[in-house]
């Protein structure tokens, strides 16, 4: 057993002792403009995974046609630990959440009556519910689908705009972003089809 705690002694230059520890800030997408989207995977919360991987975001950014314009003052995509929403976005950071172990989702009328064109496309079997909700039975790849070509294009929406806004917010809200997903989808359809698994 030491007598003593064991010290360590700092570095000595030019006679100036050297702080042990480095006190610099050290820059994140948050704060600090990386110059080009980053792709961030955050661990899920229990009871959740990760349908898309950084590799699955990566291929799906090259079908989009107008990338180069449309990721300008994109800072970061998320995959996100969030489990109360499907994505998010906040000032230059796009998130796609982590998605329910149990593929299959149960929609409120609203929800389901809002994105039943999607849901049809995707050929998720839906099973109707009193009231006008209904139970989704999705395979993993159509909810992986359903992450990509409407949430992702969804959360890019409210980044677009932002930059095409000239109070740089996000100001005309969720019919547009809505919009804008579902016209960019039909654009890229057939590439993501080739190029992604759907049944």
């Amino acid at each position: 057993m030491r007598g003593s705690a064991r010290k360590v002694t700092p570095k000595v230059v030019d006679g100036k002792v050297q702080k042990k520890n480095s006190h610099e800030v050290t820059f994140n997408y948050w704060d600090h403009d990386p110059g080009y989207p980053v792709i961030d995977r955050r661990r899920p919360k229990p009871g959740h995974r990760h349908l898309l991987t950084k590799a699955d975001i990566q291929k799906f950014i090259d079908i989009l046609p107008d990338w180069e314009e449309l990721s300008k003052g994109l800072k970061a995509i998320v995959l996100s630990e969030e489990d109360d929403c499907y994505g998010w976005h906040y000032q230059g950071v796009v998130g796609i959440c982590a998605w329910d172990k149990d593929l299959w989702q149960e929609y409120g009328a609203k929800f389901f009556a809002e994105h039943s064109q999607i849901l049809d496309r995707l050929g998720v079997e839906t099973v109707p519910l009193p009231d006008g909700e209904a139970e989704c039975r999705f395979t993993e790849n159509q909810a992986r689908a359903f992450q990509l070509v409407h949430i992702f294009l969804h959360e890019l929406g409210h980044h677009h705009d932002r930059m095409t806004n000239k109070s740089n917010r996000a100001s005309r809200g969720e019919p547009y972003a809505e919009a804008y997903a579902l016209k960019y989808m039909d654009v890229i359809w057939d590439a993501y089809v080739s190029r992604f698994p759907l049944y």
